[in-house]
């Protein structure tokens, strides 16, 4: 048995919003989130003929529905099931609320937000401000927020954010309490059963196969097989799987708190397969053009920019890969034609005729763009002249709303920019050019 003498015990809190953006939708039109047969539905183009993003649990038991379901799929007919559009700028505004109930119970820096529906929280230095045992703050954090959201929540807790989240995800949604604590001692008899590899967090599909392919068949296997050899066979991966099915993880919440260098990016999902290099070209000079309004927004300007290719699922099969990703260091701009200048380059770089259904653009490595340096070749009133039109547009946009300036290529087949300019997180919502 492994010692854990010299292993951090914390009190850490994974908490769960549980079935989020319906529980939202429930609260909003006075139902019982947990009674309420709802699903959130996305019908935008982009997820082909609608996508669930969310399900209430009794439309999960009903129906079967899941958070990957297709419109298709889902029995619309029925006359006890609540359809909802995704609201994202309500539901972001919910997870707002709930993390400021968080910081009731512990200090800001321990807390970090995991998802929209996620939370890790640190009480180790407070729970005993609030209650007899971490059980009893867990349950007093659950009133609280439900009290003053309607949402339900579900919490694992554990010795360290590893154990937390395994609480979380292999127990406590599957109790009455929606609470699980778990701690060192429990590994052998809460975690080493499980066979379902894929279910532990951090274990995908693929790594679960090869795991299988291994004779890995459970998280005892992993914890009984040599360290050395997992290494050598799968790298760091190999190696964390082993820490982990031992309960290890040496991760402080507070450290992880602080904030990744900024950067600012968009993406695309398309509505359909592209494979026409004008209209895949459309789409990333789009996306290039939002994000250059974001940095100008900010007052930033970017030297490294980054290009992210999805295939399609047809594609995916005969190129024997899911995309690329290409970055390039360039002259510090936030100008409309550098980044699409550069976003195509590195486009055409790499592409080889492959059918496209996903576009990402970032760019990082910030600097304030009083800084930005003019490319050698542009001459500085050039420069400045074109600087002075991309903000231009940028003001007209900001008060009267992105479709009062428009490029004709964003009226041509292909293009997105216009169905795009009202969403938020790929959803109906808001403004993604902030």
């Amino acid at each position: 048995m492994y010692d854990y003498q010299n292993e951090l015990r914390r009190v850490i809190l994974m908490i769960d919003s549980k079935s989020f953006y319906a529980s939202v939708e429930a609260v909003r039109l006075k139902l019982n989130p947990l009674k309420a047969i709802l699903v959130v539905m996305s019908t935008e183009k982009n997820t082909g003929s609608g996508l669930v993003l969310a399900a209430s649990p009794m439309a999960k038991k009903l129906f079967g529905i899941s958070n990957v379901t297709r419109a298709r799929d889902v029995p619309i007919h029925d006359k006890r099931l609540i359809i909802e559009p995704p609201k994202m700028n309500l539901y972001i505004q919910v997870n707002q609320k709930i993390n400021r109930i968080f910081q009731q119970f512990t200090a800001e820096e321990d807390i970090q937000p995991y998802s929209i529906d996620e939370s890790l929280l640190d009480v180790t230095d407070s729970w005993q401000l609030f209650g007899a045992t971490p059980y009893e703050v867990a349950r007093k954090i659950q009133l609280a927020v439900k009290k003053e959201t309607g949402i339900y929540l579900t919490v694992g807790i554990g010795d360290n954010p590893l154990l937390a989240k395994l609480a979380l995800d292999l127990e406590a949604k599957r109790n009455h309490s929606l609470i699980a604590e778990w701690h060192y001692e429990d590994v052998p008899d809460k975690l080493w059963p499980v066979t379902q590899l894929d279910d532990v967090w951090s274990i995908g599909h693929r790594t679960a196969e090869k795991l299988n392919q291994k004779h890995i068949h459970s998280m005892y296997d992993i914890a009984h097989t040599n360290p050395y050899r997992l290494k050598q066979e799968m790298g760091v991966m190999g190696a964390q799987l082993f820490a982990f099915s031992w309960g290890i993880d040496r991760a402080v919440v507070r450290h992880k708190y602080k904030a990744k260098e900024k950067s600012y990016g968009n993406s695309q999902v398309l509505p359909r397969d592209y494979f026409i290099q004008a209209e895949i070209e459309v789409v990333i000079r789009e996306i290039a053009e939002q994000v250059a309004a974001r940095l100008r927004a900010h007052h930033k300007a970017t030297t490294v920019i980054s290009l992210g290719i999805g295939f399609s699922f047809a594609a995916k099969e005969d190129a024997s890969r899911g995309g690329f990703g290409r970055s390039m260091k360039i002259d510090a701009t936030n100008a409309n034609q550098q980044l699409t200048k550069h976003a195509i380059q590195l486009f055409r770089e790499e592409w080889q005729h492959e059918s496209i259904r996903h576009i990402s653009i970032a760019c990082s490595n910030l600097v304030d763009d009083s800084a930005e340096q003019l490319d050698m070749f542009d001459t500085q009133f050039i420069n400045l002249k074109k600087q002075k039109l991309d903000s231009t547009v940028d003001e007209i946009r900001k008060r009267y709303g992105f479709t009062s300036v428009v490029k004709l290529s964003s009226k041509v087949k292909g293009a997105t920019a216009i169905e795009r300019a009202g969403l938020v997180g790929g959803h109906a919502g808001g403004n993604a050019y902030e």
